[in-house]
């Protein structure tokens, strides 16, 4: 049985329960620290924060890699009722800029690496407040000060989690100190985490997978945390040998890149029993259970904290599960356009989705949204999340006639590549720029295994062609082209859909994905080219989908 942890009001209040703890709380590289430490570094932090002077909220963004430096500041602002907004480092340029303006950080902490991404950013009142953790002003600063611990009310803002939209307009989840505190007890319960586990934490810091499916169970039970500066698939198992690590939390093609190193015959010596994720495909989990021995909870979940999944026993393989209960929640699948329930799912004799026009629909609590706290500054895609009562996820979905839930994608206009959700009109607004270029639109479709990948429509001025070199090239000088962004399919069209309000209608693209006839090109390798994408190279990415079970998701 899992263990059960006493409640605690706020996220500080349990953070205060290890300040005499001697046992290991958190292990980095060469670096071990006891909780009793590391409450005392993130009592520093939390004097540092409490000496600031803020012009608006007392937000500090934090622009690391994965480092204890990070977690002292999150614990910091926990015990300084100040609010921590986690920069996505693979934003760039205005983005990125938008991004920490749009979230009113007084004070940005990075370190020299990174300050290059915001250096010459217009970020308001933060430009000139940038606080540089590998300098020895900072080092002296922070050993100079005396633990801090303010008492904190459970209403007070303690992060804010970046999440895509279907706009261009940033979207960041408020997450109370409350809430925290209720995430961390209640994910000893529902992941079957254990006092003696050792955590491993490869995901990045901002996100919300990393710090509420890991640092805060961690937190409730006491249990030591084994942190990577960043993930490295042919680092992971070295370094779950070298921790002892016994639990990891993933999101989508983590699993994928692991599976991709070199087998060993000793893969299977090693200390996990256990690995809690999302989005991975039914393919990969199967193998990566039998490659390494250590048993995936394979689950669905949000940032924005209203619809969570569990996986009862007997649930089928490629399935989410079904959700968790809670009083007054009615989960279903809708039709957004009608509002009413989507019929169950229908299979056929190979066990693809046969009627997926009408079964897939937006996952909904009709019970409404008990545990959302909303966007900072963003009403407009609060008030979308919350309409007629009903709280609406953007997440598509179909469900079988025993109840459950398979994930079928992300809905509106936005797009999940490698576990990062942003939104098509950024990418739109770079690719305009070639001079070629007379409308783009961007689109997700789905990936073999997980996920999304990234494609664009292209009007080309008349009488130009594309030149798949010269688009590279092009793509390569952008400076605020996101990491993720640079599409996989480029399709060349004559003229773009239009709606009758003449707006790009995406509908007609998205269902022909790149199976199409006309010119499409193909992004291939890690670096950014193209080659026109022959009919055996669409063979193969059909057949892609067939080993991974995502044949449903490719147009008939």
């Amino acid at each position: 049985m899992p263990d059960v942890i006493e409640p605690a009001a706020t996220f500080a209040e349990l953070l205060l329960r290890r300040a005499d703890d001697d046992r290991v709380a958190l292990l980095a590289e060469d670096l071990a620290w006891t909780w009793r430490e590391l409450i005392a570094h993130a009592g520093r932090r939390a004097a540092v924060m409490s000496e600031m002077s803020f012009d608006g909220p007392r937000h500090v963004g934090v622009l690391l890699e994965n480092t204890p430096e990070y977690v002292a500041w999150i614990y910091g602002a926990a015990l300084a009722r100040t609010t921590i907004v986690g920069i996505n480092p693979t934003r760039r340029g205005e983005a990125l800029a938008q991004d920490i303006r749009h979230t009113d950080c007084d004070v940005i902490v990075t370190d020299r690496e990174r300050h290059g991404l915001i250096a010459g950013l217009d970020l308001s009142h933060a430009s000139d407040r940038t606080l540089l953790v590998d300098s020895s002003d900072f080092a002296d600063r922070v050993r100079q000060a005396e633990p801090t611990y303010l008492a904190a009310d459970p209403a007070d803002r303690l992060l804010l989690l970046f999440t895509s939209g279907s706009t261009g307009a940033p979207k960041a989840v408020i997450c109370t100190t409350g809430r925290l505190a209720r995430t961390s007890t209640g994910a000893v319960q529902s992941l079957g985490i254990r006092p003696d586990d050792v955590l491993y934490q490869a995901m990045p810091l901002f996100h919300g997978n990393a710090i509420m499916a890991n640092l805060a169970p961690a937190l409730a039970l006491a249990a030591p945390v084994a942190l990577r500066r960043r993930f490295s698939a042919s680092q992971f198992l070295t370094d779950v040998r070298r921790y002892d690590a016994t639990y990891f939390n993933y999101v989508g093609r983590s699993l994928a890149y692991v599976l991709a190193t070199p087998r060993r015959p000793d893969d299977h010596e090693n200390s996990l029993r256990l690995g809690f994720g999302t989005e991975a495909s039914m393919r990969d989990r199967a193998e990566f259970t039998d490659r390494f021995g250590c048993d995936l909870l394979e689950t669905y979940g949000s940032s924005e904290g209203v619809i969570a999944t569990y996986r009862p026993p007997g649930a089928p393989p490629n399935s989410i599960g079904m959700p968790q209960p809670r009083p007054g929640s009615d989960v279903a699948v809708v039709d957004a356009s009608t509002s009413t329930e989507c019929p169950r799912a229908v299979f056929g004799a190979a066990g693809g989705l046969v009627n997926g026009d009408e079964a897939i629909g937006e996952i909904v609590d009709r019970g409404g949204a008990v545990g959302f706290e909303g966007y900072y500054r963003n009403e407009a895609a609060t008030t979308e999340r919350i309409r007629d009562g009903w709280y609406w996820t953007g997440d598509l979905a179909y469900r079988d006639d025993a109840g459950y839930f398979y994930f079928a994608g992300r809905s509106l206009d936005w797009l999940r590549v490698d576990s990062e959700n942003f939104a098509a009109a950024p990418v739109e607004a770079v690719i305009s720029r070639h001079p070629d270029v007379v409308m783009a639109a961007v689109y997700a479709v789905p990936d073999p295994r997980t996920g999304d990948q990234v494609m664009a429509a292209l009007e080309l001025r008349a009488g130009a062609t594309f030149d798949p070199a010269g688009f590279a090239a092009f793509l390569k000088q952008q400076a605020d082209l996101g990491t993720k962004w640079a599409p996989r399919f480029v399709r060349i069209v004559a003229a773009m859909p239009l709606t009758a309000t003449n707006k790009v209608d995406k509908a007609p693209l998205r269902r022909a994905q790149w199976d199409v006839d006309g010119e499409v090109f193909e992004r291939t390798g890690s670096d950014i080219s193209y080659e026109v994408l022959t009919r055996d190279a669409r063979a193969e990415l059909r057949a892609a989908f067939g080993r991974h079970g995502r044949t449903d998701l490719l147009p008939s």
